[in-house]
């Protein structure tokens, strides 16, 4: 994939780029074939009748609702599984991700941040693992300098609740961030840093929503502030979520690209200059 001029001034502008129909329907297809057995699977575990049509793209996670209606643990089984799907995997290291990041990061040394990858189910009015406005790199480490290739399973619409982004945030670099848990929804780890003083910070800044299709894919800096929206449909916003980061960065190199929450290591003790009480 070679991007334009224009592409990579938009993205050194406002910290994200959208590219349209960037993978191959096939790929994504494969996916979402994967998605529709894991949650035949899983209800055959638990005695479940499947009375679901049979798979196509448009009604690939039929049964799912049906699934966490029953009990809502089941759901966590699929959330676990989709990310073993072969076919996902295979899109992890999609070559055309480190040609971009070379593209859009001059000199980098593109690196694939272990754990960092995943297939999220944002359910219909469940906010408790709604991503509130943040920076990525608080909640990955490795390097301030880093890219997340995002992209949906199912079309966006509005009411689905697109990702909000704060064109040109990214150049306000690492920002402080404090624990809490403004909705009471019992958040713990990443899910419950807040920025601090957020809301003077979000008054400096457009909010913007893209919206987005199967098959398109938005490149977000590690830095710009972005929060899902809130899902008012009556399905899940799947999507997939891939993040590069640049090991040439110093301060990368210089706490020895350390991970963060999902592998055990608490923001405070690589930035405790970032961290408010």
């Amino acid at each position: 994939m070679q991007l334009n001029q224009a592409q990579v001034e938009d993205f050194a502008q406002n910290g994200f780029l959208v590219i349209q129909d960037f993978y191959d329907a096939a790929d994504i297809m494969a996916v979402q074939k994967g998605i529709h057995a894991i949650i035949g699977a899983v209800m055959a575990r638990h005695g479940m009748a499947d009375t679901r049509p049979a798979f196509s793209a448009a009604t690939f996670d039929a049964g799912y609702m049906d699934l966490i209606a029953a009990n809502r643990g089941w759901g966590g089984e699929v959330y676990d599984l989709v990310k073993e799907i072969p076919a996902f995997n295979r899109l992890i290291a999609h070559a055309s991700h480190e040609e971009l990041m070379r593209q859009l990061r001059p000199g980098a040394v593109p690196g694939l941040a272990a754990g960092g990858s995943g297939i999220r189910i944002d359910n219909p009015n469940e906010d408790k693992f709604r991503a509130m406005w943040h920076q990525e790199y608080p909640a990955q480490l490795k390097s301030p300098d880093g890219l997340v290739f995002w992209s949906p399973l199912v079309k966006v619409t509005p009411d689905l609740g697109p990702v909000m982004f704060c064109p040109g945030s990214h150049r306000e670099g690492p920002l402080a961030v404090c624990h809490a848990d403004p909705e009471n929804a019992g958040r713990s780890g990443a899910y419950a840093l807040r920025l601090a003083g957020e809301d003077k910070l979000l008054a400096r800044y457009q909010q913007v929503a893209p919206l987005s299709a199967p098959g398109d894919l938005v490149i977000l800096d590690f830095l710009v502030l972005h929060a899902s929206g809130y899902n008012r449909s009556e399905r899940p916003r799947w999507s997939m979520q891939f993040r590069y980061y640049n090991l040439a960065n110093p301060t990368g190199q210089s706490h020895g690209w350390k991970g963060s929450f999902a592998a055990g290591i608490d923001f405070r003790s690589i930035h405790p200059e970032l961290f408010q009480d």
